[in-house]
């Protein structure tokens, strides 16, 4: 497959890191609120609901993606089960900055996944552009002070988020590497769908784990609720949907690029929703980014 990068897949790649930078401050908002794993269940039981109307024959017997199950089971595990699991519960004992910082070595995630395990190429300008990237990553994690950077200390959270990105890396992969007819990939709706009932599953038998171990509970307010209908619709079927179609369309490695501008949107909104206006560094940082965007891209 010939994989290009059009500003119409730039869009799509774009609002997905945006959608989850959101996700990663409501996540930090309503960490007391409800224990981690069991908000990823209830994010996606509720985006299970909203997208039933459009892709209810998935489950019927007689579907065309049952055929595939296997495939789907993987892909709900490692896109719905596991990674925003780990990510929340990363928040739970890491610092934003700490779960911004390994999140933000996706792409070489990526590269390394696609090198040793599906045979992908790694050229020269994808190495150059994941370096400009990191370094824009990084001028935002340490606030233009790069001597902020010297003061992390690794705590059990950060190999959750550690975790997590892999998990993406590998679920981004398979999204590229198909079996199924076109019929069945062609429609969005039905082809999440069918990830979101194995990754029900998963994260739901990890939410019975969570409360079987340890004691929980939820605080039931219009807070968390409005968290949920958020996380829901934005984070879960708004970014799944885009992300999906531009890996599909630039490719696994191109598009990991993108998920360097998560840290730079969450920045973004931490600074707004504390009302401190964006500085300089942040226009430096998104050029960084963009520019390694830009360079992995060329042919």
């Amino acid at each position: 497959m010939r994989h290009t990068l059009t500003p119409g897949t730039a869009v799509l790649l774009v609002i997905a890191p945006l959608m989850w930078a959101g996700n990663a401050v409501v996540g930090r908002l309503v960490h007391e609120l409800v224990p981690p794993i069991t908000l990823n269940f209830l994010r996606w039981l509720l985006a299970f609901g909203l997208l039933l109307p459009l892709a209810h024959g998935v489950l019927r017997p007689d579907s065309p993606v049952w055929p595939y199950w296997r495939r789907y089971a993987l892909l709900g595990l490692l896109g719905i089960g596991t990674y925003n699991a780990l990510q929340y519960l990363a928040l739970q004992t890491s610092t934003p900055i700490n779960v911004t910082l390994v999140g933000s070595s996706m792409p070489v995630w990526m590269l390394a996944v696609g090198a040793l395990c599906f045979g992908a190429a790694v050229t020269r300008q994808q190495l150059v552009g994941a370096a400009l990237s990191m370094a824009g990553v990084l001028l935002v994690l340490s606030r233009g002070e790069w001597s902020q950077l010297l003061s992390l200390r690794l705590v059990p959270g950060d190999v959750f988020m550690l975790l997590a990105t892999v998990s993406w890396a590998f679920y981004s992969w398979l999204l590229v590497r198909t079996s199924e007819p076109a019929s069945v990939r062609g429609d969005w709706a039905a082809f999440l769908m069918a990830q979101m009932v194995f990754g029900l599953l998963w994260s739901g038998g990890f939410a019975g784990a969570e409360w079987a171990l340890a004691p929980s509970h939820i605080t039931w307010g219009w807070p968390l609720v409005a968290a949920l209908a958020f996380i829901a619709i934005g984070p879960a079927v708004v970014a799944y949907r885009c992300w999906g179609i531009g890996v599909q369309r630039a490719g696994p490695a191109i598009a990991g690029f993108f998920s360097n501008l998560t840290p730079l949107f969450a920045a973004l909104m931490s600074a707004a929703f504390l009302g401190e206006a964006p500085r300089a560094y942040h226009a430096l940082a998104f050029a960084l980014i963009v520019g390694g965007i830009v360079v992995s891209s060329r042919r």
